[in-house]
This record gives structure tokens, C-alpha cells and sequence, in this order.
């Protein structure tokens, strides 16, 4: 959870100040949490109390609570529309805002079946479109695999097969690779990121190396880089958490008390 937190909170600013290099500032002075953390945290949060509730209307409700909470935190125009409406309608958006979301639910339920349930039901109102679900989907499962003890092959050869996810080498995409939120796109890369990395740090600064939607990027090659390796540096954690409010951690927190701990294999 945290894995994807700080990979979002480290590519807030190359969102907008791009740079083709793995040798980059961890935290600028610029950085901050973006939309990608608020909705983590609000599907987290979500996990937490569905209790029986419906999880379509659980995540949704949990996501617009939490846009009100983080107004300014990078939302696009379309989703503050949708989180403004005192009803619950369905966009059939195709970006990636679901799939950079999804970690908690890869940590929360250890069925694939169930994951790919959730997935499904945590898109519903926002991202109703195929693409969007099948890469969140593959986002999740990734997590979940990492999480048992999958080897970065199998993981690999899981979302080519299951989810059509096509890999490319970082490097032979890093000079033209632009801004694009399309989760086929996007997502990919991203994942790939992962799997190119030796540790969490690494995974970081690969997904930022490409360039395009960094922060989103970073928060899903983290997010599975965490799940991976089983841990995060402590000095990415403990300047991560500065730039948190009382109210993510807290979130977090129990979240991470609950479903996360002992709960690497």
C-alpha cells in the first residue's frame, strides 16, 4: 500500500518535469501525495468497512468521500463531476485512475477470483470499460502473485496470457514514450518497471525514467514492487510518511495492520 503511496508521492513532480534518466531526485521539494493516493487510501478504507455492504456502491461511495476530502489533489475534470453528484451514474472512462488504485485489493483477498470481483466492482461507476478493468485487474493480480512468492516470470507470463499485456523494454521505449492515461498505454510499462527492477528503489526510478504520467507510473510499479520484495527503505518510508496527513496514515496504517503484515511469503 505504502509501495504505491510513494511511488506516487516521488513522481508528483515529474509528472510535469519529465526526465529520461534513472538518476533523479527521490523527493524534490515539490513533491506531494496526488489523486493517486487519496483513492488508495479510499479503496483501502473501503476494504475495511464493506462488512457486508455492497462493494460496487462501497467503493464508489468511499471514492467520492474521499474526493471531497482532497479537492485539489490532481483530480481530471470528468471525475470531479462524477464525485460532485449526489448521484451514482456510470462513466465508461478507459485511463488508468483505476488501475493505479487497486493495490489494496491485491493484499486484501486471497482468492483470484474474488480479486478480479473486486477489481470489477471497485470500476464499475468510474471506469466501466473494458480496458480499464481488465489492466486494473492485471494490477491486482500482479500484487497478489508477488505476495505468495511468484517469480517475476511467471508473473510476467500470467498478465501476457490472462490479461493480453504486451511488454516492451524500457529502453527501447524511453525516447518516444509521452503522456498518455490510456491504461493500455500506460499500465504496461509501468508493470514492466517492476519487473525490470532489482529492489523497491529501482522500480521507482525506472517507472520515472520513461517519462509520461510518472506519477501514476511509479505508484503502480510500487505498489507490486512492495508486494515483490517485501519491503521499502526505510529512508523512503520515513520521508514518504512527512509529506502524509494524519488522516492517509491513519487509514493506512490500519490497513497495513490488518491485511499486510505476515502476509508476505
Amino acid at each position: 500500500m505504502y509501495g504505491a503511496v510513494f511511488g506516487d508521492i516521488i513522481g508528483s513532480w515529474y509528472e510535469w518535469h519529465n526526465r529520461k534518466s534513472e538518476d533523479i531526485e527521490l523527493f524534490p521539494r515539490e513533491a506531494r501525495f496526488t489523486d493517486d493516493t487519496v483513492l488508495t487510501a479510499a479503496i483501502a478504507e473501503s476494504i475495511l468497512h464493506m462488512e457486508g455492504n455492497s462493494p460496487r456502491k462501497c467503493y464508489a461511495n468511499h471514492i467520492k468521500t474521499y474526493y471531497r476530502r482532497y479537492p485539489n489533489a490532481g483530480f481530471g475534470n470528468m471525475f470531479k463531476d462524477w464525485a460532485l453528484s449526489d448521484s451514482l451514474y456510470v462513466q465508461r472512462s478507459y485511463g488508468n485512475g483505476a488501475a493505479m488504485r487497486v493495490s489494496a485489493i491485491g493484499w486484501a483477498f486471497d482468492n483470484e477470483k474474488e480479486i478480479l470481483y473486486q477489481v470489477s466492482e471497485s470500476c464499475h461507476y468510474t471506469h466501466n470499460h473494458r480496458e480499464a478493468v481488465r489492466c486494473a485487474q492485471a494490477v491486482a493480480i500482479a500484487v497478489f502473485l508477488a505476495r505468495k512468492g511468484a517469480s517475476k516470470d511467471e508473473i510476467r507470463m500470467r498478465l501476457e496470457k490472462d490479461f493480453r499485456m504486451k511488454f516492451e523494454p524500457l529502453d527501447l521505449i524511453r525516447d518516444s514514450y509521452r503522456f498518455d492515461s490510456r491504461s493500455d498505454y500506460s499500465v504496461p510499462p509501468a508493470i514492466e518497471a517492476f519487473l525490470e527492477s532489482s529492489d523497491y528503489e529501482s522500480s521507482i526510478r525506472k517507472a520515472i525514467s520513461i517519462g509520461g504520467d510518472s506519477d501514476t507510473i511509479a505508484a503502480i510499479a510500487g505498489g507490486i514492487s512492495e508486494a515483490f520484495y517485501g519491503t521499502i527503505p526505510d529512508g523512503i518510508r520515513k520521508k514518504g510518511r512527512l509529506i502524509l496527513d494524519i488522516g492517509l496514515k491513519r487509514v493506512l496504517d490500519e490497513f497495513e495492520e490488518k491485511y499486510m503484515k505476515g502476509n508476505i511469503n
